[in-house]
């Protein structure tokens, strides 16, 4: 479709955009490790055409630590080094202040402020309901902030507004329970964003750019989408913002503030619309938008000004510029899993990464930008055209390597292929799809429906050897909670794996099926939507202490157990094994009762899926190695894990031969 309005200037108060494509503020955490590392994430978008970013959270005062902090003396030389690094590429950089009020302990560890003394539901701390000596000190640490911004060479600011942070505590009438001048009506409660956007505006020149971030909370008696649009249209009627950026959710309705693959395109506009409609300023929308062709049909139709693709930049640096170059079939597609974007800044060791690119997060050293010819072109044969085959392939093809890859299937894709046929996850293969055209792109020589033995792969004389034979379901009846007590019964012809399942959609299932689930992934729930749209009823049993754990940082668990429970039909048992498989049923029991007694529950099970850590399928990478063979093992095949480990490990096995 012929591009019409998404690559056009566009003004933001003082400031001249180069396009309408933005990326909203999100956690990267790279500022905890180095500003280089945070500089040169942010430039790899800039160079890839993106017209506007807005940084991550810039914590403003000491009760509202980030990993950004603007009372952290150090952070001024970081930010002038990154701006003097981003500024060159045309890119616009505005930057979010944020106080997180009781959703986050200040530095000394006190109490958090808020509003009212009503927790919140990330940390559950009474907070102190916030004084007018607090709340001045807090408006007065805006406006030094939003002024050592401009400082540091800046281009705009953005108050956040949004997502159930201090703002909207003192907006929403579930939070604020104030009789003072900031409680009650309307106007009062919109009076703490009021003066901190005054503040601001007053703290820096005209030739800052003030922009402000809103949202329906979704929540109950909160602040819905006319308190917000009425805010919008108090803060327009003083002059104070530049632009608007519209959002959706609040911790409360977390999944909806970043919508995972089960949300549609656009999903956040039935409720953007109302208030960027009555805009007078610039508006910003988001919701999982991945293409220019996307963003260029909201701002056609008058629903918005600019339209950001936050994660689809994360996933892909490059969208602007290969869609304009006329190949937006190269761009690499966003499937939004939230694993990497968003669990990723929740890990242990918290670091913004993508599932699809190996290299977001780490541009400085990895990434497609950084491949170079290679002097010597080797021969190199990769078996296994999963993920991280498919990976490897195309990463040592794009390097100059003569590649020839085999798979014994006659599709390329792996397991991948089999989880992208479970309800809501369609989405996984669109990345098969992407890897697959630039495989054949890239020239590389496939061969599918072709299982290769030890002999056969030596006999190829090639000078490297990748292996990613990926995994085999493990279906011993194994339970990690009782190694020593596995589950009996599990050669019956009705005791399935999930590849049994997703492969065979004609199987006889019967009425009831049990899903043992051993990994708390998204695996076994995928099994149990599966099961629910062939209306089985589903016991659902697993070891861990809650559904899907391994999924919640992910946004992923919430919203799966909204759709399971609203079919009904669905019993969940935590802390629970399967003791024995039955014909038409099968005994469980907590994990914790250690010999049989009164608490064995048997439950109907015409099917049961054995759901649990697969086995490597490592023989073939073992006997090459046996052999003398110079050889490397990724993905499944190293060790049963998930997409986001299996691209990364063909990436570098792609950039390592």
């Amino acid at each position: 479709m012929s591009l019409t309005h998404v690559l056009t200037p566009i003004k933001i108060g003082p400031i001249e955009v180069r396009n309408r494509v933005a990326r909203t503020a999100h956690g990267t955490r790279l500022g905890l490790y180095s500003f280089d590392d945070l500089a040169e994430f942010q430039a790899r978008r800039a160079e890839g055409g993106v017209g506007l970013t807005i940084l991550e959270i810039l914590g403003v005062h000491p009760s509202t630590p980030a990993s950004l902090n603007a009372f952290n003396p150090a952070h001024a030389e970081g930010y002038r080094r990154m701006m003097a690094r981003l500024k060159p590429l045309g890119m616009k950089v505005f930057q979010q202040l944020w106080h997180g009020g009781h959703h986050v302990l200040p530095v000394d560890g006190s109490p958090p402020w808020s509003a009212s003394d009503q927790p919140g539901p990330v940390i559950g701390v009474v907070p102190i309901a916030m004084t007018r000596m607090m709340i001045d000190d807090t408006v007065a640490a805006f406006a030094d902030t939003a002024k050592k911004c401009e400082e540091w060479g800046l281009d705009g600011v953005e108050l956040h507004a949004a997502h159930g942070y201090l703002m909207q505590q003192f907006l929403s009438p579930n939070t604020n329970k104030r009789e003072d001048d900031y409680g009650g009506s309307l106007e009062n409660r919109a009076r703490l964003t009021l003066e901190v956007l005054a503040a601001i505006r007053a703290s820096v020149s005209r030739n800052m750019a003030v922009g402000v971030r809103i949202a329906p909370d979704d929540t109950a008696g909160g602040a819905g989408v006319e308190d917000n649009a009425r805010l919008m249209e108090m803060i327009q009627s003083r002059g104070l913002i530049d632009m608007i950026d519209v959002s959706l959710g609040s911790k409360q309705a977390y999944p909806r503030m970043i919508g995972g693959m089960h949300e549609a395109i656009g999903y956040e506009l039935p409720t953007s619309i109302p208030i960027t409609r009555r805009a007078k300023v610039p508006a910003l929308v988001t919701g999982r938008f991945r293409t220019l062709e996307e963003a260029d049909t909201i701002i056609r139709a008058g629903d918005a000004d600019l339209v950001a693709l936050t994660r689809a930049h994360i996933a892909d640096p490059d969208i602007v510029k290969k869609t304009l170059a006329g190949h937006p079939e190269r761009v690499r597609p966003c499937i939004a899993c939230n694993q990497g974007c968003l669990a990723g800044v929740k890990a242990p060791v918290p670091r913004v990464s993508c599932t699809v690119n190996a290299g977001a997060g780490w541009e400085r050293t990895l990434g497609d930008h950084l491949l170079k010819p290679v002097l010597a072109p080797k021969r190199v044969l990769v078996i296994g055209g999963g993920p991280a085959g498919m990976e490897a392939a195309r990463v040592a093809a794009a390097r100059g390597h003569k590649i020839t890859l085999v798979e014994a299937e006659p599709e390329l894709g792996g397991r991948v292929r089999l989880a992208s046929k479970a309800p809501t996850r369609a989405t996984m293969r669109d990345i098969i799809v992407w890897l697959e055209q630039e495989v054949y792109r890239l020239g590389v020589a496939v061969r599918l429906s072709t299982y290769m033995e030890v002999g056969e792969a030596i006999a190829e004389g090639a000078d490297e050897v990748i292996v990613a034979t990926g995994s085999t379901p493990r279906m011993d009846g194994i339970q990690v909670s009782n190694p020593g007590e596995p589950v009996e019964g599990m050669d019956q012809p009705h005791v399935i794996s999930s590849w049994d399942l997703f492969q065979d959609d004609r199987r006889e299932l019967g009425r009831s099926a049990l899903v043992i689930d051993e990994t708390g992934h998204f695996e076994a729930v995928a099994v149990a939507e599966t099961l629910q749209a062939r209306c089985l009823a589903v016991t659902f049993v697993t070891r861990h202490a809650a559904f899907a754990p391994l999924m919640e940082t992910a946004l992923m668990t919430e919203p799966a157990l909204q759709r399971i429970s609203g079919r009904g039909g669905f019993v969940f048992h935590p802390r629970t094994r399967a003791m024995s498989i039955g014909r038409g049923n099968a005994v469980i029991a907590p994990t914790y009762l250690k010999a049989e007694g009164s608490q064995l529950t048997t439950v109907p099970a015409d099917t049961v899926v054995f759901v649990s850590p697969n086995r490597a399928n490592r023989e073939l990478y073992d006997a090459l190695r046996g052999q003398g063979i110079s050889a490397r093992i990724v993905g499944d095949a190293n060790s049963p894990r998930y997409l986001p480990t299996a691209i990364r490990e063909g990436h570098l096995a792609g950039v390592a031969v």
